[in-house]
């Protein structure tokens, strides 16, 4: 089995400093493939295992797609979404939830505030719909519906639903499963390394696919408007994917695609680590790598970064 990723098998990517003095440094692994899946450059070790968390939506995503079922672009989006719980997303939330004869109660994540600071202030209580991942769990269970298969158990590692996405997550990375645990959301979450996280979000995620191209053309339904993955989507014209504790991949649309996880779990390296790798591959230019990175940044911290 491979090991997890560890102090070891990880390398400085990234220095914060404040008023001229180094504050944090962040320690990780990344990986850059081609769109044949092969390695491009590595920093650290790519084949440690890591949670993908959130990052593994487009998988998750396209299983369900695979299952037959049809959604417009907005609905595509939002199965493969960490929504900010805006008005406009759970509209989207709902008619997925709608078209398949169900409401909000059939959701099992469980119940969050909004992301959105608008739609937080606006909101009574927390609940399931807001919660981030609510868009996926719409799908799951739009695909359980199709089938004729149980609505109540669909985050179980057992049901057809989750079987067939730990089929697509093996079959897009390359990776055989050695490891499963639950997400935040309470599904079931696999460990993949780095280098099959990035061939997966390639596969799943590029342009041409109904996922990718959806994506681009609905970045605020991804993430949020003025919230990370946009702002990058919007920016640069990749897929952006954060998932929690440090994660992220990026995928262009010619199928290239970064796979970054900070080991500290904190997401301030990951999105410039990630775009000056494509930089440096000549995949993205330097001018958008710099003004995209402007706009997220912290106006009291440079970052430099380490390799």
């Amino acid at each position: 089995m491979t090991h997890p990723l560890d102090a070891g098998s990880s390398v400085e990517l990234a220095v914060a400093e404040r008023s001229d003095w180094p504050e944090s440094r962040h320690l990780g692994a990344a990986v850059l493939v081609d769109a044949d899946g092969a390695v491009v450059r590595a920093l650290g070790d790519p084949r440690a295992l890591v949670y993908p968390r959130s990052t593994l939506k487009p998988v998750q995503a396209t299983a369900v797609e695979l299952l037959g079922v049809v959604f417009d672009e907005e609905e595509t989006v939002l199965s493969a979404a960490s929504h900010a719980g805006t008005p406009a997303h759970v509209a989207v939330v709902e008619r997925m939830l709608g078209n398949a004869g169900l409401g909000a109660s059939a959701l099992r994540c469980p119940a969050d505030w909004p992301g959105d600071p608008a739609a937080r202030r606006a909101a009574s209580e927390p609940l399931r719909i807001t919660m981030n991942c609510s868009g996926k769990h719409a799908a799951f269970l739009a695909a359980a519906v199709a089938h004729g298969w149980d609505t109540e158990s669909y985050l179980d590692p057992t049901h057809p639903v989750q079987r067939h996405v730990l089929e697509t997550v093996e079959r897009t990375a390359g990776e055989t499963i050695t490891h499963l645990g639950v997400d935040g959301c309470g599904a079931p979450i696999p460990t993949l390394s780095l280098v099959g996280l990035a061939r997966a979000a390639s596969r799943t995620a590029r342009g041409g696919t109904a996922l990718g191209d959806a994506i681009l053309r609905h970045p605020w339904a991804l993430d949020g408007p003025g919230r990370s993955n946009t702002v990058t989507i919007e920016r640069t014209g990749l897929v952006a994917k954060l998932g929690a504790e440090g994660v992220l991949v990026l995928v262009t649309p010619g199928g290239a695609a970064v796979a970054v996880k900070a080991l500290d779990g904190a997401h301030r390296a990951t999105t410039p680590v990630g775009l000056e790798l494509l930089v440096r591959e000549g995949l993205l230019p330097r001018e958008t790598a710099d003004e995209t990175l402007a706009a997220l940044a912290d106006p009291w911290t440079t970052l430099r970064l380490a390799f």
